[in-house]
């Protein structure tokens, strides 16, 4: 019977045994003590527990996925095949995947190998132990999560509302106490606001929100990191519905709570830049300032630093300049587009929609500011080492080109900003025939060329 169980073990678990075997001695020695090699299968256990938590908190993600999998092993050995404490080693394994790595199918796979053991390790008589039903809380919960990410939402909503009912009925028989029972719904709220936001349903979504933030705070408290991510979905969800007033207060809340938390230069970057768009994203005149001050505050973060910090500060900073541009501010944003030219060259790549966006937006400025004696000295400016007969809209033409084809709406807009030039007696365009022969040449640049890595140069 056991060898029978064994062989209908999900696949996983050759790749379980492999974790927990002595196969590799090369590492042991170097991270344990001789006696560890000896010690009970249950100290085994409680030790990969306590480095699963270890890992996580440092986000050693492969590594705490690693001891997961050997905490399944060793529940095996210590509980045998059908015990509820397997079932609760799956559960913890496909949270592992899904929280750590974001693998939904494996999860749910986990998952639902943990119902087929929850299933069969609870017979009638059906005994008292409360940690039994707080496993499948837990197991119904994961298995909603799971679902949700594969988009499965009514499979999602039915695992969700079964936790839910659990968890209330244990907290009336008093088998929770009100405090736990408060950070289940919190977490169990947020997961049906996110079912309904992933059907576009914010109406439906909204008051899950709500109640999501205020169980979050009642038992993290109001100025924990944890309502962060609660208060900027529950924001998004206001913007969507129009309550701009509310959403920018719950950003500013979320921003308030990161900063007084010592962040990274990135995290309170990011923070800022959520306070910015909703201020823009409310259309409204007496947010421009606001919308502004965030700005400045994201940039700062980010100004003098290089790498992915310095990529991250020149897309916020396209932000800035198109908030700039729809405030009638098209002089400022066309001069600081211009000065970020070089850097995005050599942060994205000559072929890339950055920089081919930013040749756009300079052109269809001066096209709309009907200055065409002055379009005309500023088309001249073309990538680096292109030399003086470059314009800005030739060379966005022929990235764009390269990247989305002749016949993506973007390439057709800037040919149509072309043609509108073309048309304008202030402006000398050269003939159409020799543009295209230079875009016959760039797009014989491999398609399959990666976007922010190493790209072939202009001039090459």
């Amino acid at each position: 019977m056991q060898d029978s169980q064994e062989t209908h073990m999900s696949n996983h678990l050759d790749e379980v045994v492999a974790a927990v075997s002595i196969t590799s001695r090369k590492k042991v020695p170097n991270k344990l003590p001789q006696t560890a090699l000896f010690q009970p299968p249950r100290e085994k256990l409680h030790l990969c527990e306590e480095r699963v938590k270890s890992y996580s908190n440092n986000h050693q993600y492969k590594q705490a996925i690693q001891e997961l999998v050997r905490c399944v092993a060793l529940t095996r050995i210590c509980y045998g095949n059908s015990h509820w404490k397997l079932s609760e080693a799956y559960v913890n394994l496909a949270n592992g995947y899904l929280q750590l790595k974001g693998y939904s199918l494996q999860a749910k796979q986990h998952a639902e190998k943990a119902k087929e053991i929850l299933a069969s390790s609870i017979m009638p008589p059906y005994n008292d132990n409360t940690d039994v039903f707080k496993c499948s809380i837990e197991l119904f919960y994961t298995m909603g999560r799971a679902s949700l990410s594969l988009q499965k939402f009514k499979e999602a909503s039915e695992n969700l509302m079964k936790a839910e009912r659990l968890s209330k009925e244990l907290l009336q028989c008093g088998r929770i106490i009100k405090e736990e029972w408060t950070e289940i719904q919190a977490r169990i709220k947020l997961s049906f606001a996110q079912v309904y936001q992933g059907q576009k349903k914010s109406k439906e979504a909204l008051p899950h929100f709500q109640e999501a933030l205020k169980y979050t705070e009642i038992s993290k408290g109001g100025k924990s990191l944890e309502c962060v991510p609660v208060l900027r979905e529950l924001a998004g969800a206001e913007q969507a519905l129009g309550f701009h007033n509310a959403a920018i207060s719950h950003f500013s809340q979320a921003h308030l709570i990161v900063l007084s938390r010592d962040p990274s230069q990135e995290e309170a970057a990011d923070s800022a830049h959520f306070v910015a768009r909703a201020a823009v994203a409310s259309g409204r005149p007496e947010y421009h300032d606001v919308a502004e001050q965030y700005f400045q505050e994201s940039m700062a973060h980010l100004k003098d630093h290089e790498g992915k910090r310095r990529a991250k500060f020149l897309l916020i900073q396209d932000d800035f300049c198109h908030f700039l541009q729809t405030t009638g501010q098209k002089e400022r944003a066309t001069l600081i587009l211009k000065e970020s030219l070089e850097a995005k060259v050599g942060a994205f790549g000559d072929f890339s929609p950055e920089v081919a966006e930013t040749y756009r937006f300079l052109s269809r400025a001066d096209l709309a500011q009907g200055n065409y004696s002055g379009a005309q000295k500023k088309l001249k400016k073309g990538i680096r080492g292109q030399g003086e007969d470059a314009s800005i809209t030739k060379e966005c033409f022929q990235i764009q080109t390269l990247l989305y084809g002749p016949q993506d709406k973007r390439t057709l807009a800037t040919q149509q900003t072309m043609d509108s030039l073309s048309k304008t007696p202030e402006v000398a365009v050269k003939p159409r025939h020799s543009l295209k022969a230079k875009v016959a040449f760039c797009t014989s640049v491999p398609q399959h060329s990666s976007l922010g890595k190493a790209r072939p140069r202009m001039e090459d």
